[in-house]
C-alpha cells in the first residue's frame, strides 16, 4: 500500500511539473515557422525560427528586447524619488509587455491556444519605474500563416495619475523587435516607387553606440529587414508606418541570449490619453530578403482592398 501512495504521489509530482512547464509558454509550429510566447514575460515572442532549424531568430538578453508591445504616453518626468531608474529618467508613461527595467516581469491574466492562433492578456509594467503595474491591460493575438506571423495588438488604458498629462503626441513603436545580431544586413524600400520592384535599399546599419538608432523616412513599402550574409532573415511590415528606427546594439555575429542585438521598430505618432484604447496589426516574416519582399507585396493587396 505504501509502495501504491508513493508511486501515486510521484505521479502527481509529474504531471505537476509538465503542467507547470507548459504554463510557461505558448508553442505554435505550422510546418514552416514555430513560435514561442514567453508566459513568464507577458506573452512576448521570444523563439521564432524556420520549423526544420533550431537557431532562435529573436533577441532575449533582457526584458527590453523580444518583440513586444511598449507604448508612449504623456510628458517626460523625473521620477527618482518613486523608485525610477536614473538611467532611465526622465521618463514617459511606458508601459512594456515584458517588464521593467529592474527585472519585475508582467503578469498574465489570461492565455489560451486555439490551433494556430495563440492569445494572452496581461497587466504591463512600467519600463523606468521599480515594480510599477501600469493602469492599463494589453492583449495580443498570435496567428501563423506560412512563413509569416499575423499579431494584432491591443492597449487599454484606465489611468488615474495627474502627472503625465494630456493630448500629446508621441513617437509609438509599432512594435518593438529584436532580431539577433547574426542578421547584421539591414533592407527596405526607401523611395518613390513603392510595390513596383525597384531596387532595395541596403543602409548602413547604425550602432546604437552612436548616440542613437538609425532613423529612416520615406520608408514607402512599409517594412524593413535584417538579413545574414545568406540574404535570409526577418523582415517587419507594418502597413501603417513609412518611418522606422533601426540599429544594432553592440556587434554583429551573436545569438539570442547574448547582449549584442540588432532592432527594428515601425514608428507613428499618435496620443494616448488616460482612457485610450489603440489597436494595430503587423506582421512578421521569415525567409529570404526577396520571399520577405514577395509576402509585404501580397499583404499589401490585400490591406489596399
Amino acid at each position: 500500500m505504501e509502495i501504491k501512495t508513493a508511486a501515486f504521489i510521484m505521479f502527481i509530482l509529474f504531471v505537476s511539473s509538465i503542467t507547470n512547464a507548459q504554463s510557461k509558454e505558448l508553442t505554435a509550429d505550422n510546418g514552416i515557422i514555430k513560435v514561442k510566447l514567453d508566459l513568464t514575460r507577458g506573452g512576448a515572442v521570444k523563439y521564432l525560427s524556420l520549423s526544420d532549424d533550431d537557431r532562435n531568430l529573436v533577441n532575449i538578453h533582457d526584458e527590453g528586447r523580444y518583440i513586444q508591445q511598449s507604448y508612449y504616453a504623456g510628458k517626460t518626468l523625473d521620477r527618482k524619488s518613486d523608485g525610477q531608474s536614473p538611467h532611465w529618467s526622465p521618463w514617459s508613461w511606458n508601459p512594456i509587455q515584458v517588464g521593467d527595467a529592474f527585472g519585475n516581469r508582467a503578469q498574465i491574466l489570461d492565455s489560451h491556444k486555439n490551433g494556430d492562433t495563440l492569445y494572452v492578456k496581461l497587466t504591463p509594467m512600467l519600463w523606468d519605474m521599480n515594480n510599477e503595474p501600469a493602469e492599463a491591460v494589453m492583449e495580443q493575438w498570435t496567428i501563423l500563416k506560412n512563413n509569416i506571423l499575423e499579431v494584432h495588438n491591443k492597449l487599454i488604458c484606465f489611468r488615474t495619475d495627474t502627472i503625465y498629462g494630456e493630448d500629446i503626441a508621441r513617437s509609438q513603436e509599432l512594435p518593438a523587435v529584436y532580431p539577433i545580431s547574426e542578421l547584421d544586413n539591414l533592407f527596405c524600400y526607401i523611395g518613390e516607387l513603392p510595390f513596383t520592384n525597384d531596387t532595395l535599399s541596403n543602409p548602413t546599419v547604425i550602432k546604437l553606440s552612436s548616440g542613437f538608432w538609425g532613423q529612416y523616412n520615406n520608408v514607402t513599402e512599409h517594412w524593413m529587414a535584417f538579413a545574414g550574409n545568406d540574404m535570409k532573415g526577418i523582415g517587419v511590415y507594418n502597413p501603417q508606418c513609412t518611418k522606422f528606427l533601426a540599429g544594432m546594439y553592440g556587434e554583429p555575429g551573436h545569438k539570442s541570449a547574448e547582449a549584442s542585438t540588432s532592432y527594428i521598430a515601425p514608428i507613428k505618432k499618435e496620443v494616448l490619453n488616460k482612457n485610450s484604447v489603440y489597436e494595430y496589426t503587423y506582421y512578421i516574416i521569415v525567409g529570404s530578403i526577396e520571399k520577405i519582399r514577395a509576402e509585404v507585396y501580397e499583404l499589401n493587396k490585400i490591406e489596399s482592398k
